[in-house]
């Protein structure tokens, strides 16, 4: 695995303009030859008045600086090709010069300008004269492609890829919707859900997002020659709502199992989640007497009903062994799932199952097992819900399920030295927002 390297700041890239040579040297060659400081001590007492005093002046000649050698100034710049913009326009928004930019317009290397893309970043180094040194982009495919001068002229060429993996820290509030706010923290969607995943047996981010909620998050980027290919593994995350603080770090356990705990060690893997889908609401709740919306007369509901699109994904909301798969009656295409400590879930409605769906096949908490439908007796799409324990329906809302066991005392010291890093980014990151720094 390549070395990770800490990063505050993603893709997209701002602009730099940062000047690359010094010429501090060359001044700090030529401070002898200006003067020097003489060091000299005079007797206690001693009359200075008749002390003769003697002007001397002595001409200097200094070396001539040959222009051909001063040092030029380069700059490094990094913009993103703009909608419809050809190879000549870029060049000239860098500041290439108009005999650089004829002169390469003219050659094999111009045939760059094939992978221009919208959005696509640019890195070019720059002489204050307009000297095009090298400029680099990535092609569509991946492929690192780099003009480079050479000679009267400039050679393209595609040097070996480079990929490596960053540490990425984000912060930010809730507004108005999770999506809303990770979007303005320039977070991918896919760290949203990840992040929304880990917290999912304590948070219903349906339900008990508000206005006010902050978020930190530390997570791994891919990248491939300087472009984001994806994102890795979430290192840790707070999420504070409604003043209270929810944090979660990864832990690679010693049998390599890699889970999240909060840092002081409770395991937040093997809980029930709150809810089996991930973003929904609710359209009916657990009752004792509900008038049913097709049958049109009173009676028992025996779960809650999470209305959402056809096709959206169930969740197992633990582990479990599959029990059934199949159509029940009124349930429609159903999938229950067996437990520990006598409780089953109920997954009623579904317009299809996931592959390999079949009795006795054990899932893991988080696994999709359907597609939301509304097959059997149902008015819309939606998700019917329950949670059964020793048979009998309990209210999946309000009822406490059992979690899972803290962190073995014997892991505890392990668990510390993999995680402290991650709760000390996410100290370092409560109280700010890095996404105002984009």
């Amino acid at each position: 695995m390549q070395q990770q390297k800490p990063e505050s700041l993603t893709y997209p890239t701002p602009v730099q303009k940062r000047k690359l040579p010094m010429r501090g040297l060359l001044a700090a060659a030529l401070l002898p030859l200006f003067g020097m400081v003489t060091a000299y001590g005079i007797a206690p007492d001693t009359d200075t008045r008749d002390v003769p005093v003697q002007t001397l002046i002595e001409n200097l000649s200094l070396p001539q600086s040959d222009s051909q050698d001063q040092i030029k100034q380069v700059y490094h710049h990094e913009e993103k090709v703009l909608a419809g913009e050809t190879l000549g326009a870029l060049l000239n928004r860098l500041g290439v010069s108009q005999q650089d930019s004829s002169l390469l317009l003219s050659q094999p290397a111009a045939r760059i300008s094939r992978n221009l893309r919208s959005g696509q970043r640019i890195q070019a180094d720059i002489s204050e004269d307009g000297e095009l040194l090298e400029m680099r982009l990535t092609s569509s495919e991946g492929a690192l492609n780099r003009i480079s001068r050479q000679g009267e002229g400039f050679a393209l060429d595609q040097p070996q890829d480079v990929a490596e993996s960053r540490i990425v820290m984000r912060s930010g509030h809730i507004e108005s919707s999770l999506f809303a706010a990770t979007d303005a923290a320039s977070l991918p969607d896919s760290v949203a859900v990840k992040m929304a995943d880990i917290f999912g047996t304590q948070l219903d981010f349906r339900t008990d997002l508000r206005k006010g909620d902050t978020f930190s998050i530390v997570y791994e980027m891919d990248y491939r020659n300087g472009e984001p290919t994806g994102t890795g593994k979430i290192l840790g995350a707070e999420y504070v709502n409604a003043g209270k603080v929810y944090q979660a770090v990864l832990y690679l356990t010693p049998s390599g199992r890699e889970e999240y705990y909060t840092p002081k060690g409770e395991s937040l893997a093997k809980g029930f989640l709150r809810s089996p889908l991930e973003f929904s609401r609710v359209t009916s709740g657990f009752s004792n007497a509900r008038k049913h919306p097709v049958l049109g007369y009173t009676r028992r509901h025996t779960g809650t009903d999470f209305g959402a699109p056809t096709g959206t994904r169930v969740k197992a909301t633990s582990e479990a062994a599959v029990a059934f798969v199949g159509r029940k009656g009124g349930y429609g295409n159903i999938v229950i799932l067996r437990h520990r400590n006598g409780i089953e879930t109920y997954y009623a409605h579904l317009s299809r199952f996931a592959a390999g769906m079949r009795p006795g096949r054990s899932v893991s908490q988080g696994e999709v097992i359907g597609f939301v439908g509304m097959t059997g007796t149902a008015t819309g799409p939606h998700l019917h819900y329950e949670v059964r324990i020793s048979g009998q329906p309990r209210n999946p809302l309000a009822i406490r399920l059992p979690g899972s066991p803290p962190l073995p005392v014997a892991q505890k010291t392990r668990f510390n030295q993999q995680t402290a890093a991650w709760v000390e980014r996410l100290g370092q990151l409560r109280g700010t927002n890095l996404a105002a720094l984009d």
